[in-house]
């Protein structure tokens, strides 16, 4: 029986819900053939040469990025920069940890960790992306890593000399 001091969830009440519930990580594994420090290096020192900047840079195809120092920098030909992430944790050839904002500010960051493994056939490297409360529309933000990152591990695992090799994993604790 319903009370006539009941109403109605208020709608905005129900979005801000949802809005706290935070969204599972988007988790992607390639293995490439190698050791882990080779892996390490063709991930770090020679990003420019793989990562696929006309569909996933601020400045697109002719531009260069590098991990510098403590950043995760984009340049453009005519000397603009972009910081894509801060590293705040580098522990070389195992992992590295870091705040994710290609274009886009600081304050509209996520977390990238990305981790290097010994396997039988070469090495694991094994990206989570996670944090979307922290991106300025987490939802949307975290459907483009959905499609984007298995894209961008296949351009790796290619230049580091695997065929297409990623693999969908499930993010912790769910399916």
């Amino acid at each position: 029986m319903s009370s006539i001091f009941s109403h109605p969830q208020d709608p905005f009440e129900e979005a801000a819900q949802r809005a706290t519930e935070p969204l599972e990580p988007v988790v992607n594994t390639v293995v490439v053939p190698g050791p882990v420090a080779r892996a390490f290096a063709g991930f770090t020192d020679h990003t420019h040469l793989w990562w696929p900047l006309g569909e996933h840079g601020v400045y697109g195809a002719g531009s260069y990025v590098e991990f510098e120092e403590n950043l995760i920098l984009e340049t453009a030909d005519d000397g603009r920069t972009s910081i894509w992430g801060t590293l705040d944790d580098w522990q070389p050839p195992l992992s590295f940890h870091a705040s994710w904002h290609p274009g886009a500010t600081a304050l509209w960051s996520t977390e990238l960790l990305v981790v290097f493994r010994a396997v039988e056939s070469g090495t694991e490297v094994r990206v989570r992306h996670e944090g979307w409360e922290g991106a300025e529309d987490p939802v949307a933000a975290r459907q483009e890593y959905v499609a984007a990152w298995p894209r961008i591990l296949d351009r790796y695992a290619r230049f580091m000399g695997a065929g297409d090799a990623t693999e969908d994993a499930p993010p912790a604790g769910g399916s």
